[in-house]
This record gives structure tokens, C-alpha cells and sequence, in this order.
């Protein structure tokens, strides 16, 4: 395109014209594994009876056992949903959400904006939290040495157990609540010699440990990136999983966010990353830089040295110098920032946060982003501990061990050795939802309850508090962990009474219980930002860093945005999710970059034996652009194998790292790589639905153009017609859509979309969305509503320009791209190609700018997907529900309670895809309509709208000038506003904001558009 010295690509594979993508580009749709699969063309040869069949399959729906009440519980009406304030709180990670649930039962998880921690946010695995309650492979009972007990019999034996122990130990991940350490306390008043050990399976540990070292406070501080001009994480993905990643968006959002009215905002933060493998938050980042694990301690020493060297203070560490990508320019920045810089860093190594620590009181962050005044309590592992405890267990010393809602034995590094040494252990019991890795080799099972079906509350914050309610009983003969902790001391185990009687006495401050139970939360901050004294050892630091040496192809396990630590592997949301950056769903992956994989003769899939020591596992490659050269990174969170069916996927990593001297920071150097087989195709989604050529897609520029002109970046075409260039909306052929009471739409910013996939997940549990597994997914046939482009870039070279040898040029990939995250819908057209092809009128256009599905009408011709130029439409190729081969939630009656009952469900044959949530508006306008008014701005919100936890999404009613949506539109007309593919006028109820970069300007012409010369079966 005129104009344009960048090129976007999804994968390696598109950007060469790869023949995996090239071979379907005459096909609309993937028909491998179909029987006598039909084309368009062949339409009217299956008129008659196949038509017929795929209609009354259309009009099928799951049976339903109803039981109807004979005495209705007085706060339940059928039909209107009762939402309940609740608190995810799992492992450290945190979220103050309320619960819709009908007639009793949980369907949805929403973000609760009373909080003043996750103010309304939600992440993909808090979304899916809710499935893991339906699932059906939870134990059913309690259990001593596998088989079935009682509650009474069990209580008898383990209280008898623990009374003759004389060295006890409870293992538990990171505990937020206050409650449950008070139950701690009464439990080691019981038995003496109890201690209680915590571990986090991603730890930070070390960043506690060089705090207590650095500022005398053994503590996490707050971080506070709202307040932040330069942001430099290292290796650290915060806007994706370290500490507290909701939080953390929100905050980075504000600094992200522009507005092209007068006067309105036009700075933001600069973002800096530096890491060995593309992350969520590197892909985010304005300057993003690589380097190998081994090389993470000099890098930050070398980034002091220079910080230190332009201010002219401090004395130099005594380490090599050694050159980064964007290392002096970062430095120089960060100086003309201080006061109003952060830099943090996901290392669990003490030499490198003492650094750390240093460069941040060198740039007087401490007390203006960094609080210590108000402390955070995700991470509260103890490394030193837990491997204490290991040694102990191994040893004989451990007399009893009880495991509260852990499992080790899979996520810690020494899970063999505790494995090993429980068999010396004379009493074990695990109180888990079920016969996990860990629990399977205990005696006792405790049954522990889902949160949902708890009482609890949490602490994430100094200040901060949040309770946690049942929203349905006990599902199984299952008890809370709590109460199980509270019988074997000898006290009563009515744990809502507990926690009640902890918060009156020592927390509500003479507020009422009832008004922190139907908030959800009680918060009393601290008002003012402390700082603290650095006092660390800065040259012992740099002498251990410099002490690690590079040895060949350095590993790096690391948690990814869906599955994490693995604690909800068996969730089938979660594992159908794609990854945001590698777009792989159901597996983990060896990582290398271009240049590493063809080093070692790899290509796309090949599978390698990766082999650290005596170790080896085999995993399916994956040719990443941004990972740094001479490293493999793989995800840890799979391989389980008592997970249960969905979860026992892919392959467990954190074995390999034992025995190595970097293992607490998941990373070991001189790993073997062999390759075993090839042929694989992964279940990745990063080239389904492609645009076929079209222009205008991805449209960004630089801060520098945008002050200059707001317009920036906007590519607006012409259509030639015999009178002159004109815009396309002013030739058609249609006359239009009135509406005259609403017009329902959405404003997307792209500069604050992360690609973290809550609306994903959130949509998927709102619409009843199917999930259709590995193979289906590797077709191209995922099911999601809304996906989210991730899109890599490459430049020519400046002394190219746009040569022909610069345009070849663009068909290298770029070894570290840019990236921009793009969320799509259906764009709900008012000129909609859709409808215009479909012969039954399935598709049509409301009054209010919806595109509307009539699924009892829709035959499955696929027209109207093949017409739409977005690809956003989804088929039904099988029935997903009660079908053996699709063995997910909805094939067992306990899974299909998540149903949202105010949306169909979908059957075989028929074209679904997004209704921009039409119950929830159809809701909203009921409401308004009994109370003799109108909707109120925000009232109404979509499922992906309403869980974003940047706002990225503004939903509204676009014939409300007062509505947030118009007066975005309104305030960007001139701005940054635009519309995806503008040129052929279909004119979509959905306007994105141009992805503005704080980065220095260009030479040349900025890059405004995303040309896509491939075509690919899609749906």
C-alpha cells in the first residue's frame, strides 16, 4: 500500500506464503475429517432431505430435567438473576467479583467496581474458575487410601494421628486470608509443634529476601505504574501474571490512554521490556529488548552503571560492560523520569532485585511509584522453607503433613522428593477438590469445597479486605478446608460464624457485617505514598551476577497467561483459550527463535527430545519471533496426569529444572536439543480467519505524529468514480437502516488492549460458546465469538525505503517484531454482506444496528460466512453438546449446569457468532421499560465490555449523545478514530482507536495499514 514501510503478519507461515496456507486459499472452509464433506457449488445437489435433517437439527435443543419448586425460596424469582459479591482468591492471585447465578445456580462471573484493587476487572482464569465448579471430575466423597470414608471416621483417625505427632507440618501456596491464618493459629495452639509452610510454584521469594536485605522490610510494596512516565519491566510480565496482573493493567491503561479532543490528553507512558521470550506485556511495549537468562544479572547491573554514570552519582558496579538492544536509550530515559520512573523485575534472584532495588532509589521511585506504605500479600512463599521442609520430610522428621488445597508434588521443583518422603511421613492428608498428584499419595483426602461453595475472605493489600460467600451448597459430600482444620483442633467448625466473628472483632471497625457481605468489600487505605531507605549491598549483589556464566542453549520455564500454574488444568475454557502471543491452544511448547531453530535444523512441525541432565521430555516446536537467540522457553502448568481428562495435556517442565543451581529462577543452562519426529500441526490459532488482501485493517503511528497532528496514522480511503475521488460511504447501493430508538455499538482502543483474553473467556461463558477440542481447533474450527488478532510487523530498512529490495525486505520476519493486539467481533454491519446472501433469511438487521441470528432458520449454506469479510462467523460442523466426541462440559449433566438459561444453544448446522450480548440489552431496555425511563448510560453492558480490565471496550447507545460511546466517537471523528476494511462501505457498528506508540519519530512515512496477501480456510 502507498505510503507504507511496515508489513503485518500473523505467522512466520503467512508472511512466506507458506504451502500449509497457500493449498486452501480456493476453500472457504477446512472439510478434513468430514465424510463426503459438501462445498458451496454442491448446494443444491443435497436439496430435499439433507436440508430437511440439518433444519430439524437446528431445532433441537439439550434435554432439560427440570424441578419445579413447591416452596420458592422468597430471594429466588425464575427468571431473574440474583447476583452475590464474592472474592477469587487462589494461590496469591486475586479478584473481587460478583456472581450472577438462576435459581440457585452460579452462570456467570463478573468484576465487582467497588473494589478499589481490581475496580471491576476480570482475568480469563477468574472467568473460568466457574467451570471448574461444574466439574465433574471433582472427587466425590472422602477418601482414605482411595477408597470411600465417612467425615465422622475420618475425623476420628487424623485427630488421633495428629494427637500422638510431635513434628506437624500444613502446606499451603500463598494464603490471602486473614481468616484462615487465624485457623492456622488455632490449630498450632491445638498441636504445638504444627508449623506452617508456604510456597508459591512461580516464586517471589527473592524479591521479599532483597527487600528485607535492601530496605530492612521483608515485604512487597505496592507498585504504582499509574504514576509512572517510564515503565521498564525485565523479565517480568505484568500485565499477564506477576503479582497482581489486574491491577496492574488497570493502572499501566491510564498512563496508555489519549484523547483527540481539545485540550484532551496527549501524553503517555514510555514502556520498556527486556526479557528472553515474547510475553504478554513485552508484545505491549513500546522499546522491547532480548537477552538469555544467564545474562538477566549483567543486564541490570549494566543498566545501574549507565543510570549511574548520566546522573553522576553512585560509584560503578564492577561488572563487564556489555551492550543491549535499546539499553542507553532506556537508561536515558529513565533518568530525565526519576521521581516518575519504575522499574521492576519477575527474577527470583536476590542478587538481581537488590539491583533492581538500587536503580529504583537512584531514580527516587521509593515513595512516588513504589509504596511501601501500602504492602501486598500475593506472594508470601518462602523458598528457603519449603526446601527445608522437603529435606525434613525425606528425612523421617515429618511425624504428620497436611496439605491445605496444594499440590507440590506437581508444581514445586522438589515435587519428587516430596513425593518420596511422604511414604516416611505416619500421617498425610491432602485437603483438595481431588485425588490430584499429590493427594493421590496421601492416606486422607479431606474433600475440600470450591470457592464458590465457601466462605472466606482476603487480605490482597495493607487496607484492603474482601469477603468470599457461598452462591450454592455443596455439590458433593465435600467440606471446607477451614472447618476441616477447625474439627481436628477441637473447635466448632462453623466457619461462617468464624469468619464473622473475625471481621466484627477485628477488622469492620464498627461497620455493619451485612453492608461489607453485600459489598464484598471494606477498604481502608492508607492515604499517604511511603517510601523506604535503600541500604543493600550493591557490590556483593554485582559479584554474584557476574559469577554466572552462559552455558549453550539456556531453558526458561514460565507461566502463561491462561493455564499458569497449572492449579486449573482441567478446565477446558482455559485450555481452548488461545495463548496471546503464541496463539497455541491445549499444549506447551519448545520455543526458539528463527535463527536458533534453523541453527539446529528445526522447522515448523518437528518435535524435539529436550534433555537437561539425566532428564528428557519431548515437546512440538514452536519458531517464535521475538525470543532471544540460543534459548528455548516452555510453559510450565501442563503435563498433570491426575488433573483429569481435559488437563492431563502437554508436558511437565518443572522436573527438568531440579538439581540446577538457577532452578528457584526457573532456568538452567546446557540443554540438549534432538529432534524425533515431524509433520505436526499444532492447534494453534494465529492464521485462521485471514483478510484476503484487504487494506486498513491494523492502523497505528507514533506519540511524536499524533501530538502533531491527531489524525495521525488514520488511513481514509478514496473510491474512483467518474466524478472524482470520493469517500466510500457516500456511493451504495443500500438505503440503509433507520434507527429510531437505538443503535446499539462499541468503541475498541488499541492502545490499551493487552491481548490478556478475558473477553474470551467472559464471552464464552455469557453465549454458551462450545468447546471443540485439540483436532477441531488444529482445522481451524474454534468456536469463540471473539478472537484476538495478534499481528506481528516488520520494517524495511531505512536505506531500502521502498525499493524493491526494501519491499523484499518486508518478507523477512523480523527477528524481535512489533506487535499490536487486535480483539474482533461481528462488527454488526448496517450495510452487512451477510445478509444480503443468505436464502432463508436467517440473518437480518434489527432496528437497533444488530445483526440478528435466527437459528431455527439457518440450513447451514455457509453464505453468509463466506460473504463476510471479517470471518467472524462460526459453524456448527458437529452436535458439541452430549456427543462422546466432543467430551467436555456439556457432555455430562453436571457440566451443563454452567448454561446461561437466557441463551440458546446451538446445534449442528448452524452459523452462530457474536449478538453483541442482545439478552443482556433486551434485559437492560425490560428494566427501564417497568421503571418508565430510559436506559441509563452503562447499565447495559456486553460480556467483553464489562470484564476488560483496561476499558479497552466502551459499549453503548450510539443515539445517546450522554452515553460514553458517543462522545468517544464524537471526540475522535477527527482523531483516531476508525473502521475496519472503511473501503468497501459496510459500515460496522464497531470503530477502533488507532494503536499510538510513545516512541521517536520516523524518517519515513509511517505505517498506517495491514496489507494480507493470503488467504486461509477459515470459518
Amino acid at each position: 500500500m502507498e505510503n507504507t514501510n511496515k508489513r503485518y503478519w500473523k505467522g512466520i507461515e503467512e508472511l512466506k506464503n507458506d504451502i500449509s496456507v497457500v493449498k486452501n486459499a480456493d476453500k472457504e472452509f477446512n472439510l478434513e475429517g468430514l465424510e463426503g464433506g459438501t462445498y458451496r457449488r454442491d448446494f443444491l445437489k443435497m436439496l430435499g432431505f439433507g436440508v430437511a435433517a440439518v433444519s430439524l437439527a437446528a431445532c433441537n435443543a439439550p434435554v432439560r430435567h427440570t424441578i419445579p419448586y413447591l416452596n420458592k425460596p422468597e430471594d429466588i424469582e425464575p427468571g431473574i438473576p440474583n447476583y452475590y459479591a464474592s472474592t477469587f482468591a487462589q494461590a496469591g492471585s486475586y479478584c473481587s467479583i460478583l456472581v450472577k447465578t438462576r435459581e440457585g445456580r452460579p452462570v456467570k462471573i463478573e468484576g465487582n467496581k467497588l473494589s478499589g484493587v481490581t475496580k471491576g476487572g476480570v482475568a480469563a482464569h477468574v472467568h473460568a474458575s466457574l467451570l471448574s465448579l461444574y466439574d465433574n471430575e471433582r472427587s466425590k466423597e472422602p477418601t482414605k487410601g482411595g477408597k470411600k470414608t465417612t467425615w465422622a471416621e475420618l475425623d476420628k483417625e487424623v485427630s488421633a494421628a495428629l494427637a500422638s505427632s510431635t513434628n506437624i507440618r500444613v502446606v499451603s501456596n500463598t494464603i490471602l486470608s486473614p481468616s484462615t491464618k487465624s485457623v492456622l493459629a488455632d490449630f498450632a495452639s491445638k498441636y504445638p509443634s504444627a508449623k506452617h509452610v508456604t510456597y508459591d510454584s512461580n516464586s517471589a521469594s527473592a524479591l521479599i529476601e532483597a527487600n528485607g536485605t535492601s530496605f530492612g522490610k521483608a515485604v512487597i510494596p505496592s507498585y504504582l505504574f499509574n504514576k509512572a512516565n517510564v515503565i521498564v519491566g525485565i523479565n517480568c510480565d505484568f500485565l499477564g501474571t506477576w503479582l497482581s496482573p489486574i491491577e496492574h493493567s488497570a493502572q499501566w491503561a491510564e498512563t496508555r490512554r489519549l484523547s483527540s479532543a481539545k485540550g484532551g490528553k496527549k501524553t503517555m507512558s514510555r514502556h520498556y521490556q527486556f526479557e528472553t521470550g515474547m510475553s504478554m506485556t513485552g508484545a505491549n511495549a513500546d522499546y522491547r529488548g532480548m537477552f538469555k537468562p544467564s545474562q538477566e544479572g549483567a543486564f541490570v547491573a549494566n543498566l545501574y552503571n549507565r543510570i549511574a554514570a548520566i546522573m553522576g552519582v553512585g560509584s560503578q558496579l564492577s561488572v563487564a560492560k556489555a551492550d543491549f538492544e535499546n539499553i542507553d536509550k532506556c537508561a536515558k530515559d529513565l533518568v530525565a523520569a526519576k521521581g516518575a520512573s519504575l522499574v521492576v523485575s519477575g527474577s527470583n534472584n536476590v542478587a538481581v532485585q537488590t539491583i533492581v532495588n538500587g536503580i529504583n532509589s537512584l531514580l527516587g521511585n521509593l515513595g512516588n511509584t513504589i509504596d511501601f506504605g501500602t504492602t501486598v500479600n500475593y506472594k508470601q512463599g518462602n523458598d528457603a522453607a519449603m526446601n527445608q521442609f522437603v529435606a525434613e520430610l525425606k528425612s523421617g522428621a515429618v511425624d504428620a503433613v497436611i496439605f491445605l488445597d496444594s499440590n507440590p508434588v506437581y508444581d514445586h521443583l522438589l515435587g519428587a522428593d516430596i513425593a518420596e518422603g511422604l511414604k516416611k511421613s505416619k500421617l498425610s492428608v491432602a485437603i483438595a477438590d481431588r485425588a490430584n498428584e499429590t493427594a493421590s499419595l496421601c492416606t486422607y483426602l479431606a474433600l475440600n469445597t470450591h470457592y464458590l461453595e465457601s466462605w472466606g475472605d482476603a487480605s490482597p493489600k495493607a487496607g484492603y479486605y474482601s469477603l468470599t460467600q457461598p452462591v450454592i451448597s455443596n455439590i458433593f459430600n465435600s467440606r471446607q478446608g477451614e472447618s476441616s482444620l477447625l474439627a481436628w483442633a477441637g473447635k466448632s467448625s462453623d466457619y461462617q460464624a468464624y469468619v464473622k466473628n473475625v471481621w466484627t472483632s477485628s477488622i469492620l471497625n464498627g461497620k455493619t457485617w451485612i453492608q461489607a457481605l453485600h459489598d464484598g468489600v471494606y477498604e481502608s487505605p492508607n492515604a499517604t505514598v511511603l517510601g523506604a531507605s535503600f541500604s543493600g549491598n550493591l557490590a556483593e549483589a554485582a559479584a554474584k551476577v557476574s559469577s554466572v556464566k552462559s552455558s549453550g542453549i539456556e531453558l526458561l520455564v514460565f507461566e502463561n497467561v491462561t493455564i499458569g500454574t497449572g492449579i486449573q488444568a482441567n478446565n477446558p475454557w482455559l485450555q481452548e483459550t488461545p495463548d496471546p502471543v503464541s496463539k497455541v491452544t491445549w499444549e506447551n511448547t519448545a520455543a526458539f527463535s528463527q535463527k536458533t531453530a534453523a541453527d539446529l535444523g528445526l522447522e515448523v512441525g518437528d518435535w524435539v527430545n529436550l534433555t537437561i541432565g539425566a532428564n528428557t521430555v519431548e515437546l512440538p516446536i514452536l519458531i517464535q519471533p521475538g525470543q532471544a537467540n540460543d534459548t528455548v522457553t516452555v510453559a510450565m502448568g501442563y503435563g498433570r496426569t491426575a488433573a483429569g481428562k481435559a488437563g492431563n495435556v502437554g508436558v511437565a517442565m518443572l522436573p527438568l529444572l531440579k538439581g540446577s543451581a538457577t532452578a528457584s529462577n526457573l532456568w538452567v543452562g546446557g540443554a540438549k536439543i534432538e529432534k524425533t519426529k515431524s509433520g505436526y500441526t499444532l492447534a494453534q490459532t494465529q492464521t485462521h480467519e485471514t483478510y484476503m488482501g484487504r487494506e486498513a485493517v491494523v492502523q497505528e503511528s507514533v506519540l511524536s505524529e499524533y501530538v502533531k497532528n491527531s489524525k495521525a496514522g488514520r488511513f481514509e480511503p478514496m473510491i474512483a468514480t467518474s466524478d472524482g475521488l470520493k469517500k466510500p460511504y457516500s456511493i451504495t447501493l443500500w438505503n440503509g437502516h433507520e434507527k429510531k430508538n437505538h443503535s446499539w455499538g462499541m468503541v475498541i482502543d488499541l492502545n490499551t488492549c493487552t491481548g490478556c483474553a478475558a473477553c474470551v473467556v467472559s464471552c464464552q461463558a455469557e453465549n454458551n460458546v462450545s468447546v471443540v477440542g485439540k483436532a477441531e481447533v488444529a482445522r481451524a474450527r474454534e468456536m469463540h465469538w471473539i478472537r484476538i488478532d495478534r499481528y506481528y510487523s516488520s520494517d524495511a530498512p531505512e536505506e531500502e525505503g521502498y525499493s524493491v529490495a526494501g519491499y523484499k525486505a518486508m518478507e523477512t520476519a523480523s527477528a524481535n517484531p512489533e506487535v499490536v493486539f487486535q480483539p474482533l467481533m461481528c462488527q454488526h454491519c448496517s450495510n452487512a454482506p451477510c445478509e444480503t446472501v443468505c436464502p432463508v433469511l436467517a440473518t437480518t438487521h434489527s432496528s437497533e444496528g444488530l445483526n440478528q441470528m435466527t437459528y431455527n432458520r439457518c440450513v447451514g449454506t455457509r453464505y453468509c460466512a463466506n460473504n463476510c469479510p471479517y470471518k467472524v462467523r462460526r459453524f456448527n460442523w458437529f452436535k458439541y453438546f452430549e456427543n462422546d466426541n466432543f467430551d467436555f462440559h456439556f457432555n455430562n449433566e453436571l457440566g451443563r449446569m454452567v448454561i446461561n438459561p437466557d441463551v440458546t444453544v446451538r446445534s449442528r448446522g448452524v452459523i452462530e457468532k457474536c449478538s453483541m450480548c442482545v439478552q443482556r440489552i433486551q434485559a437492560g431496555k425490560l428494566t427501564a421499560k417497568k421503571e418508565k425511563r430510559r436506559p441509563v448510560d452503562g447499565e447495559i453492558e456486553t460480556a467483553c465490555s464489562q470484564s476488560c480490565p483496561t476499558n479497552a471496550i466502551t459499549f453503548g447507545d450510539m443515539l445517546d449523545p450522554e452515553s460514553r460511546v458517543s462522545k468517544l466517537l464524537v471526540q475522535e471523528e477527527e482523531g483516531r478514530r476508525f473502521q475496519l476494511l472503511e473501503e468497501i462501505n459496510v459500515i460496522p457498528q464497531v470503530n477502533y482507536l488507532v494503536k499510538i506508540r510513545n516512541k521517536d519519530g520516523v524518517k519515513k512515512a509511517e505505517a498506517v495499514a495491514h496489507t494480507d496477501h493470503s488467504e486461509h480456510a477459515g470459518h
